[in-house]
């Protein structure tokens, strides 16, 4: 795969190393692809959790594979298991990979999800297999028993509608520009704070997409998150003939009553 790609194996590390450097992964040293032993071959129990992240933040479908127990292969005559026993016995496994050299030990990026908060804990030279696993639960225990994602607000919900000055609406929608949320201390969400700078009116033309204010999460003074408030449709600027037309349709209308 790797002269398939980078037309060898030494060019193929060196993306690798390219790719390490880019994700901030500085303990990191990439002397060969298939990841045995070999001198100045080395990583970080950090640096793993940061390539771990990205693979299921921005490969999300790795996941369809590395959550499979058991699968076979050739017609049922093959039969694999996965190495990673969390996913047997984890709630809210999700992966992620196991490894071990004769230098190394045993090691475990263990990935889980529950309830939208999602956990990475890596552990390194562990004596034996079993222990990596009992440690790497105890940390993700731990996570899960100490903290919580809290969501703060989601894309495209509606904060109010934007009266509109000479405009051919009378006011727009004021829409969520993101998604946004945080890591916290189970119990401390009570103490957060939302601040929303957003004016009552504002004159046509206006854009879609286009901010208009924003919206701001604090928790004892420190800001967790601000999100832009943007306009959810075009409103033009209102033309002679539209406004002939709207006096008219007034016009109309009170006549009617």
């Amino acid at each position: 795969m790797a002269e398939y790609i980078a037309g060898s194996e030494e060019a193929f590390v060196q993306m690798m190393n390219d790719k390490a450097k880019e994700l901030g992964m500085n303990d990191t040293t990439f002397k060969n692809c298939h990841g045995l032993d070999e001198d100045g071959h080395i990583t970080s129990a950090y640096d793993i959790s940061l390539m771990s992240r990205e693979l299921l933040r921005n490969h999300k479908t790795v996941t369809k594979y590395t959550t499979i127990w058991m699968d076979t292969l050739r017609d049922g005559k093959s039969q694999l298991s996965n190495t990673n026993k969390l996913i047997k016995n984890y709630k809210g496994a999700t992966g992620l990979k196991t490894g071990s050299t004769s230098l190394a030990l045993y090691n475990l990026s263990a990935s889980a999800t529950r309830d939208n908060l999602s956990l990475i804990a890596v552990i390194m030279k562990a004596p034996s297999s079993k222990k990596r696993f009992e440690d790497a639960t105890k940390l993700l225990d731990y996570g899960f028993n100490t903290f919580s994602y809290k969501e703060f607000c989601k894309k495209d919900d509606v904060i109010k509608t934007v009266s509109v000055n000479k405009g051919t609406k009378n006011g727009v929608e004021a829409v969520l520009n993101e998604n946004s949320g945080t890591l916290l201390e189970k119990g401390s969400d009570k103490n957060i704070e939302q601040t929303l700078t957003l004016p009552e009116h504002m004159s046509a033309p206006i854009y879609k997409g286009q901010k208009l204010g924003e919206i701001s999460f604090t928790l004892d003074g420190d800001v967790l998150s601000t999100v832009d408030i943007v306009a959810k449709d075009n409103v033009e600027k209102i033309g002679l003939f539209s406004i002939i037309k709207k006096v008219y349709y007034s016009w109309v209308d009170l006549l009617r009553t």
